[in-house]
């Protein structure tokens, strides 16, 4: 089991800046995947934000490419994004993500999510 718990998030205006932090129960380097996901207001589905897999290489969303930057504290189990020229259409519930392998496959983990609101 992987508890992942979100902070950060909250209301800024256009060009501002919001860092979100999400702290596991597990040692994340140990981790398969880790990432943060989000979803707008009135969409069904969560959007791939950032992500890093067991290569160790970070993906963003297009979206966000030079905007957004995820990195991670091992020694606090902690992974961090930090997003900078926020846009309204990055307004959104974000996520916290995390791939645990077992034995019997990979087991997803979600955080409870945290509200961003960016107005013009």
């Amino acid at each position: 089991q992987v508890q992942l718990v979100e902070s950060g998030g909250g209301s800024v205006q256009a060009g501002g800046s919001l860092g979100l932090s999400c702290s596991a129960s597990v040692i994340i380097s140990r981790l398969k995947v880790m990432g943060w996901y989000r979803q707008a207001p009135g969409k069904d589905e969560r959007q791939l934000v950032a992500a890093i897999l067991g290569d160790g290489i970070i993906r963003y969303a297009d979206s966000v490419k030079g905007r957004f930057t995820m990195s991670g504290d091992n020694a606090k189990n902690t992974m961090y994004l930090q997003m900078n020229n926020l846009k309204p259409e990055d307004t959104a519930v974000y996520y916290c993500y995390a791939v645990q392998r077992t034995n019997s496959g990979n087991d997803e983990y979600w955080g409870q999510g945290t509200l961003v609101t960016v107005s013009s």
